[in-house]
């Protein structure tokens, strides 16, 4: 019976894989998302379709289709960081809630017009409020517009859906297992969830960083690729254990990793994992697929299709408009988002798992992704002919009062008084909350585990008791003074009085007396335990007062560990842009080595080091090229610099910030061009038309619109283009131009 599963499971992944093959390479010849072609593969491969055999038992695929799942959310989540979310701001926040919370909304009131229950309606709102990161991706490198202004903040936008969306299906889960909506049972799953995630966050970004950069010499591609699926799999674990989902626990081990040095990496090796397992769960997504369903409710797709598209447009332009953008570029974000893709699959595995969904609202929801996915692009390209028709006949009174507070917007995100009391504000917040976190999960494993044990060989007595608040005390004691520590710096102080001419203390005294009333309850629910309510309330007011006298007066051994302790976790968020940039890898005096990746408009590209003369003309002492895999230090004269290599070079803060821009340029923010221009290289043949051919003749600029950067021949030697270079065949040709265009050169 064994060997008959074994075999089963084979003969079905084998179908299904290639029939995956066969689908994404036509629908790759078709220029169409490749998720599409999972789909009508998994469709192909279920009982619904009766010319081909289908699978022989739809357990195997399911236990792989939640293992792609798990890799899908684990990368998902190596996309996306902590330090990405603090990064995008208020408005990208502001905007994500409002289409979600819009979409939602719309879906459920569209749910119960259609007749379905309470829960299924909540589902199917959750599965139409989240747009696809990966088809809005790929439509605007299809059209050629990644470099439009709109794209930066929609892609900002993308970043907390997707949070979001993790969040919801925890939310969904709570409200499934109840098949109810209670509010009480909702603010506690969500305070649940907000502990751990932060616990996890705080903890994960605190070490992981750390033993990297530690044991990274013994860390070979297959060792990190096991570590960071090991780790994946023991956050699933533990978010499992702790009543969460697994896709929970994938997303957040993978926005823990987003933050090290190891990500880019990290990235590349799990690529070809998520590529297998992701197939297998949108091949298992098109399984799903029922004509005969699809026929029946072709009315109730349609309506879907266009209550997607429609909302989409108007809250996601409606949610810019909110925040300050422009009204072009609100358009331009709100018809971008015209669809929904992977989450909405998830969603709907999580429904149909726990037994609550409606079977025939899977097989909806695939041909309303389908469809929206299709139209993507048309979309895309209409937000603008859309803006100039409305902007006509838009009154004129409405434009100006759009404008000016577009405008108004910008110029309050631009004082600089402003700007500096908001980053005070939530850098408060943010301390106040992890430490809170932190405070209350030692709080809760001291009396778990360490009180017992404590009061096991002591006694009840008061010895045993003072022992058990001593011990816990001493733990949590760094956390608390680094709540009651004080926000505002010295150096800030000073910009406050230069920018606005005072410093206005009443927000420094809020956040003062915050502190003190948050770390008199951790304290009270500390001692309350062994002692009665008023000592302890007494007792806590009295240690928070003599923290804060010593605090303000001597600068205790407790207080320098603090701050060490919180320097090396604001570094590990900081990690990656730190080794851009050389801050915190200091060498010698104020010298500190920079990593940075060469861009596509790098001045320095094709040229050999020994003309670049970089120590004369910038200060700077290049130590080291990574191409690739391979790591080349102290690079001879002769080696060239080319996109992708990633520079390492020592020089003080003032000469890096110089040459950052250079070595980093990249296309402007201009609209990019029709033709695909990129760096590439290859060999030409015996038959290519420039064999024989002196480059002044060969007209490379002219008949192919090409730039010759470099001609190797041999493994390390590079030729420099001159007039009277003549090509070889097995020339490798180091080429800019289109590469289609330049297909009859390879020959």
């Amino acid at each position: 019976m064994e060997s008959l599963d074994i075999n089963s499971l084979i003969s079905d992944l084998a179908l299904i894989l290639v029939l995956g093959a066969v689908a994404t390479v036509l629908f790759r010849m078709l220029k169409q998302p490749v998720v599409l072609g999972y789909i009508v593969a998994g469709f192909l491969a279920s009982p619904h379709f009766e010319l081909l055999p289908s699978i022989a038992i739809e357990s195997n695929i399911e236990f792989w289709a939640q293992i792609g799942i798990i890799v899908l959310l684990f990368s998902l989540g190596l996309e996306f960081s902590f330090k990405k979310l603090i990064d995008v701001g208020g408005s990208a926040i502001v905007t994500a809630l409002i289409i979600v919370l819009g979409m939602m909304s719309l879906g459920f009131i569209v749910g119960r017009f259609l007749g379905l229950g309470l829960v299924n309606s909540i589902f199917l709102g959750g599965m139409i409020s989240m747009s696809s990161t990966t088809i809005i991706l790929k439509a605007l490198t299809d059209l050629n517009m990644r470099q439009r202004r709109f794209v930066p903040m929609t892609f900002a936008v993308l970043i907390v859906e997707d949070l979001f969306a993790v969040v919801m299906m925890v939310i969904l889960s709570s409200i499934a297992l109840n098949n109810s909506v209670k509010g009480q049972d909702m603010v506690s799953s969500i305070l649940k969830l907000s502990f751990f995630l932060i616990m996890w966050f705080t903890v994960g970004i605190f070490m992981i960083p750390t033993l990297f950069k530690r044991f990274k010499r013994y860390i070979s591609d297959e060792q990190m690729l096991i570590i960071s699926m090991g780790l994946c799999f023991a956050m699933v674990l533990f978010s499992i254990m702790s009543g969460f989902s697994a896709a929970l626990g994938a997303f957040v081990m993978g926005s823990i990793l987003a933050g090290t040095i190891e990500a880019e990496r990290i990235e590349r090796l799990i690529s070809p994992v998520k590529d297998l397992f992701g197939a297998v769960f949108f091949i298992s997504v098109g399984m799903m697929v029922n004509p005969t369903v699809m026929t029946q409710h072709w009315s109730v797709i349609a309506l879907l299709a266009v209550v997607v598209i429609v909302g989409m447009i108007v809250f996601g332009t409606f949610s810019m408009i909110a925040t300050g953008q422009p009204l072009k570029l609100a358009m331009e974000s709100g018809f971008s988002l015209t669809q929904i893709g992977e989450f909405s699959f998830i969603i709907a595995t999580l429904g149909t798992s726990l037994g609550v969904l409606d079977k025939s609202i899977y097989p909806i929801i695939v041909a309303v992704s389908v469809i929206t996915t299709f139209t993507t692009p048309f979309f895309i390209k209409q937000a603008v002919p859309c803006y100039n028709a409305l902007y006509k006949v838009l009154p004129k009174s409405w434009t100006r009062l759009l404008n000016g507070y577009s405008q108004n917007a910008s110029e309050s995100e631009s004082n600089e008084t402003r700007q500096l009391w908001r980053s005070i504000v939530k850098r408060f917040l943010i301390r106040l909350v992890i430490y809170s976190v932190v405070i209350i999960a030692l709080i809760a494993l001291c009396r778990t585990y360490l009180m017992p044990l404590i009061l096991k060989y002591l006694g009840t007595n008061a010895w045993g008791r003072l022992a058990c608040v001593t011990a816990t005390l001493a733990i949590v004691a760094p956390f608390i003074t680094s709540i009651i520590l004080p926000t505002v710096k010295r150096s800030e102080q000073e910009r406050l009085v230069e920018s606005s001419g005072s410093v206005s203390y009443v927000p420094l005294v809020l956040m003062s007396i915050l502190s003190a009333i948050l770390s008199t309850i951790y304290l009270t629910s500390i001692l309350d335990g062994v002692y009665s309510s008023a000592v302890s309330i007494m007792v806590a007011i009295l240690l928070v007062v003599i923290a804060l006298i010593l605090i303000s007066t001597v600068p205790t051994p407790l207080r320098r560990r603090v701050s060490n302790i919180e320097k090396r976790f604001i570094n590990n968020i900081n990690e990656r842009e730190n080794r851009r940039t050389g801050r915190e890898h200091n060498l010698v005096s104020d010298l500190q080595v920079a990593y940075m990746t060469v861009g596509h408009d790098c001045p320095f590209v094709g040229d050999r080091l020994r003309n670049l003369d970089l120590r004369s003309r910038y200060g700077v002492n290049l130590v080291n090229i990574q191409r690739g895999n391979k790591l080349h230090p102290v690079p001879t004269g002769d080696m060239r610099i080319f996109p992708g290599d990633v520079l390492g070079v020592i020089g003080n803060e003032e000469q890096i910030q110089r040459m950052l821009p250079l070595v980093e340029a990249q296309h402007n923010q201009a609209e990019a061009p029709s033709n695909e221009v990129k760096f590439i290289h290859f060999a030409i043949g015996e038959r290519s038309p420039l064999v024989g051919i002196a480059l002044e003749n060969a007209k490379l600029r002219e008949d192919y619109g090409a730039l010759l950067v470099a001609v190797q021949r041999g493994e390390d030697d590079y030729i420099s283009p001159t007039p009277d270079l003549t090509f070889d065949a097995g020339d490798i040709l180091w080429i800019v131009g289109d590469p289609k265009q330049m297909a009859p050169l390879k020959g």
